[in-house]
């Protein structure tokens, strides 16, 4: 522990030197850095993906100095500081863990979920109205957003109860986009009809237990090197090959990459 400490005064030490006297890290806000957080957050989250354990012990390094940031920029105008942060997320998780801390009892961990939403809900009251969804970021992607929110309502009881009928809400929404499309409905109703085989999509994949978002980013990356597997052995410029020598090269590199 006394290691751990010891290296988090590092890091505040190092935040304190580096605002006083770098130019760049004076200049920064809490505007200037939003951006740059997301793609730290990003960069992590590349690595949990890759399983690259030192990649992700360093990007895990990189999102702690953007809070410590933040709360360093806090602390200049007597907002906030780190122990404020720190203190407001213990009390949290105490507050939102009964189970632990408190006497409530709990079977497994979807007693814990339920818990923990309506905990949240509960300490919304007498500010400004929380609704079970209103803690899903508006900036989240959206396959991870539908993600968020289906795992939310679920807490209450807003949920399927087999993936056979998921399964079969799905086949409604694709049969349901078909249709808009033979009856040439206009792209407005083919893209909201889409936007619902993409959103049932989702929950089918949260039944069989996938994360949606993981699962289409590996394939994302299947994609790019089997791709550029193509362009690598390409015997021509691809503008000048044909569908059928591009699939011929695209087979070998499935045995490949």
């Amino acid at each position: 522990m006394e290691n751990k400490l010891k290296a988090f005064e590092r890091l505040l030490n190092i935040m304190d030197d580096l605002r006083e006297k770098c130019p760049w890290d004076r200049k920064q806000t809490f505007d200037s850095l939003r951006i740059l957080t997301i793609e730290e957050m990003y960069e992590l989250v590349d690595a949990i993906i890759e399983k690259d354990i030192d990649g992700i012990k360093e990007e895990i390094g990189d999102v702690l100095l953007h809070m410590v940031f933040y709360a360093k920029i806090g602390s200049e105008t007597n907002a906030f500081d780190i122990a404020d942060s720190l203190n407001t997320v213990c009390d949290k998780l105490v507050h939102r863990h009964p189970h632990i801390y408190g006497n409530v009892k709990v079977e497994n961990e979807e007693d814990v979920k339920r818990n923990w939403e309506m905990l949240k809900l509960q300490e919304g009251k007498g500010k400004k109205k929380k609704t079970l969804l209103s803690g899903v970021p508006n900036s989240l992607p959206a396959i991870v957003k539908a993600y968020r929110m289906q795992q939310k309502t679920k807490q209450v009881g807003f949920e399927w109860e087999t993936t056979e009928q998921v399964k079969a809400k799905l086949d409604e929404e694709m049969g349901e986009l078909e249709e808009a499309i033979s009856k040439k409905e206009g792209p407005e109703r083919v893209e909201e009809e889409f936007g619902d085989v993409l959103f049932s999509m989702v929950n089918y994949a949260r039944f069989l237990n996938v994360d949606p978002e993981a699962a289409l980013e590996k394939v994302n990356k299947k994609f790019k090197s089997r791709f550029g597997y193509i362009e690598d052995n390409a015997p021509k410029p691809l503008v000048d090959m044909t569908l059928e020598e591009m699939d011929e090269l695209w087979n070998e590199a499935k045995g490949k990459v």
